[in-house]
């Protein structure tokens, strides 16, 4: 049997592969496990991404919930990370969000965190997905009646605690600074904007118009080129991108060009490294980082560390060793000082502490890293494990390893939340990567045919 919960909750297309009744044996499994471990009307917080799909999800969740005694508090359309902060707020057993990050609007996601707001351990997913199958086969749990059946409330006036708290992770105002926002059509929409025009930021707007089937749709950090010719047809200051659940963020300069995670990592680090909140100097990144990331921290006499892709593997080494800075080239920051999880919209209010404090404009702190040309290409597959070890795919890697040599890399590695294998290559000349990407990823397309 196929593990239930993937690297990030449980996805898959809403009413074919995610549908209701799953929702519901999600609910209700969830208030079975934490009723039983913490109290007997277990308080769990429920937030959503602006999907058609979101509403429909989460009545089943809360159906669920109170069908095993659960309270269940609903906050509304709100960004990923603010779930995190607000299930411990709120003293809450766990917190679930309903999104599918950056997928299309026709994708949705179930994702649990913690009462002490981080994604749930392995086992403990694992624990409830038992429940779940149970629930499937045999529901002989018990069900509450009279004044034990749970209850639903509502509390989108969370939403303003969450927004006190984005702000209050930075001592700077923004007063002149012109930004262009693309929220993604998702769950920043309508928090960011007013994050950002509370601290004083002349705000022009994109993305902020979700009407269920627009989310990621050619806008947020996953198509930021639309983003780029506005910041350039404007002369703004900054490009800011979200995704669909703003847990990350990507920028744009003043000149056009792409501020990604690495970037990002870079202009934070400098900014700690110099009141000296960078605990040992150590950013924590990926195996997707680049070449040139490792560089420029080495150049500002830092260190890194790198993991697995995904952020809970990043987090993973954060808590591991104490570091409080880490984060992947897509954009998904953590800053362990504010938060329990990558947070968009703190990310970018660090981007803009840190061309306030420093007087640079973006582009220069932008060119405190160099990027060397990288090439990725997503393949659709049907079966990942075949796709990366047959041996015309190996072999194919393995001539392109040979052909690059010491100045360059490739990484082949299934996605963790589509069916998807991405193979990437990194090194000085484009042309030979775009080559050499081609051959393997041309080579897993035959495996799958």
């Amino acid at each position: 049997m196929s593990r239930l919960f993937g690297t990030d909750g449980v996805r898959g297309e809403a009413n074919t592969e995610l549908k209701p009744e799953l929702a519901y044996r999600l609910g209700r499994a969830a208030a079975l496990y934490f009723g039983k471990r913490f109290e007997d009307k277990p308080k769990i917080l429920i937030g959503r991404d602006t999907r058609i799909s979101g509403e429909m999800l989460e009545a089943a969740l809360i159906t669920g919930i109170c069908s095993a005694g659960g309270h269940a508090i609903s906050v509304g359309v709100i960004p990923t990370p603010g779930v995190a902060y607000l299930v411990k707020k709120i003293h809450a057993v766990a917190g679930i969000v309903i999104s599918a990050s950056h997928n299309p609007f026709y994708d949705n996601g179930i994702k649990f965190f913690g009462g002490n707001g981080y994604k749930l351990p392995d086992a403990v997913e694992d624990e409830i997905a038992d429940i779940v199958y149970k629930i499937e086969t045999d529901d002989t749990f018990a069900r509450p009646t009279g004044a034990k059946i749970g209850e639903l409330e509502y509390r989108k006036d969370l939403r303003e605690d969450y927004t006190d708290f984005v702000i209050s992770t930075t001592s700077e105002k923004f007063d002149g600074i012109n930004i262009v926002l693309d929220c993604a059509n998702g769950a920043a929409y309508d928090i960011m904007p007013k994050v950002l025009k509370r601290l004083g930021a002349e705000v022009i707007l994109m993305g902020d118009k979700p009407d269920g089937i627009n989310i990621n749709d050619e806008c947020g950090s996953t198509h930021i080129e639309n983003l780029r010719l506005e910041v350039l047809r404007r002369r703004a200051d900054i490009g800011i991108a979200h995704d669909g659940d703003a847990d990350r963020c990507l920028c744009i300069d003043e000149k056009g060009n792409l501020i990604d995670g690495d970037h990002i990592l870079i202009m934070c680090a400098k900014l700690m490294m110099d009141v000296g909140a960078l605990v040992k100097n150590t950013v924590v990144t990926t195996v997707m980082a680049n070449i040139g990331f490792r560089q420029a921290i080495e150049n500002l006499n830092g260190r890194y560390e790198v993991t697995a892709v995904g952020d809970r593997y990043v987090l993973e080494n954060m808590l591991q060793h104490g570091y409080n800075l880490g984060g992947e080239q897509s954009g998904h920051i953590i800053f362990t000082d504010y938060s329990t999880t990558g947070d968009g919209l703190i990310t970018a209010l660090q981007v803009l502490t840190a061309m306030k404090k420093s007087g640079k404009s973006a582009s220069e702190l932008n060119e405190m890293m160099t990027t060397y040309p990288q090439v990725l290409i997503n393949v659709r597959v049907k079966d990942k494990k075949i796709s990366q070890e047959a041996d015309a795919v190996k072999r194919a890697i393995t001539e392109g390893i040979e052909e690059l040599g010491d100045s360059g890399r490739i990484l082949v590695r299934a996605s963790g939340t589509e069916p998807l294998v991405r193979v990437m290559a990194e090194g000085p000349n484009k042309a030979q990567l775009d080559r050499i990407c081609n051959k393997i990823a041309s080579e897993i397309e035959k495996v799958n045919a």
